[in-house]
């Protein structure tokens, strides 16, 4: 019976955020063919799938897309770890259009900005020029924009203390040797919080303190 239970409450926050799971559903069979492919196949498969400058340059649409589909690490069970943390209460919590919204800002501004940058540091003879054709692919600025956005669903002062952390988590690998990668991920998590029209009118902040009492009887 508890078994049971335990399933049906599973199930229904699986239910609760359809957008997310689906996502990992995609994640995970793109997960297994790459791991079909031989490691010499996989990077030239992903490159041409990847937001590098190249492709942008050329299919830019097509390519904000499909890199949103792979992994790169080939491992699928830490994403559902993290989807399930913070995909899948962003979208519980703002609403599948919403979600999608965040998502889609910080996937796509962060790649292009960063990508910018990449580009201007080549012209600048900063970054060699083979960097056009770097492989850049995965799910982590939409991911990091979440984490961004789900700030404003914890009440202060706890919501500060949670936005130090992300702002160190995600800042301070740039601080230390700033790659392409780094500021598209700190970008993403500041659109994250500029996304804060998005939040309103989206019920009462979420007060750790009240879980705790709660718990507690």
């Amino acid at each position: 019976m508890r078994i049971n239970r335990g399933l049906g409450g599973v199930w229904a926050y699986i239910r609760s955020a359809p957008g997310t799971y689906v996502w990992l559903a995609v994640l995970f069979v793109t997960t297994v063919a790459l791991h079909q492919m031989s490691p010499d196949f996989e990077q030239h498969f992903l490159r041409q799938r990847s937001t590098n400058i190249h492709e942008l340059s050329h299919n830019p649409v097509r390519v904000l897309v499909a890199s949103a589909m792979w992994i790169d690490s080939g491992h699928w069970l830490p994403y559902v770890v993290l989807y399930s943390v913070f995909h899948a209460q962003a979208e519980r919590w703002l609403g599948t259009p919403r979600w999608l919204a965040v998502c889609a800002l910080a996937h796509v501004l962060a790649s292009l900005i960063s990508e910018g940058a990449l580009l201007v540091a080549i012209q600048d003879g900063v970054a060699h020029r083979s960097a056009v054709n770097t492989l850049d692919i995965g799910v982590s600025y939409a991911l990091a924009g979440v984490i961004g956005v789900l700030t404003y669903r914890i009440a202060p002062p706890w919501r500060y203390a949670y936005l130090l952390v992300v702002l160190i988590f995600f800042g301070r690998p740039l601080a230390q040797g700033p790659t392409f990668t780094e500021l598209g991920h700190f970008l993403s998590v500041l659109i994250g919080l500029a996304c804060y029209p998005l939040t309103r009118s989206r019920g009462k902040a979420w007060n750790p303190k009240e879980t705790l009492a709660t718990l507690r009887g």
